[in-house]
């Protein structure tokens, strides 16, 4: 394996990682904007009010978009592999 086709697949890996984790990591962004904004209009200011609905919302992300990451991941594999056995 050629040094460049060792960054393709590290580049490809970053890509891979950075689609499967950021529709937790945007859902859990928004969900605390929401809850944000709704505690600055009602004036409550308890901490572990945004906890709950991150983890709900975050855990729904996840069942929603877990088969678009599984077919990511079993994609990227798929190269891998293909690479190790020719050889590069």
């Amino acid at each position: 394996m050629t040094q460049g086709e060792v960054v393709d697949l590290g580049r490809e890996a970053v890509l891979v990682m950075l689609m499967i984790a950021s529709p937790m990591l945007i859902t859990g962004l928004v969900t605390g904007v929401v809850i944000s904004l709704f505690q600055t209009l009602t004036h409550i200011q308890e901490m572990t009010l945004t906890f709950v609905p991150k983890i709900v919302a975050v855990f729904v992300a996840l069942m929603l978009f877990l088969p678009f990451m599984l077919q990511k991941l079993t994609d990227l594999m798929h190269l891998v592999m293909n690479r190790a056995i020719t050889g590069g």
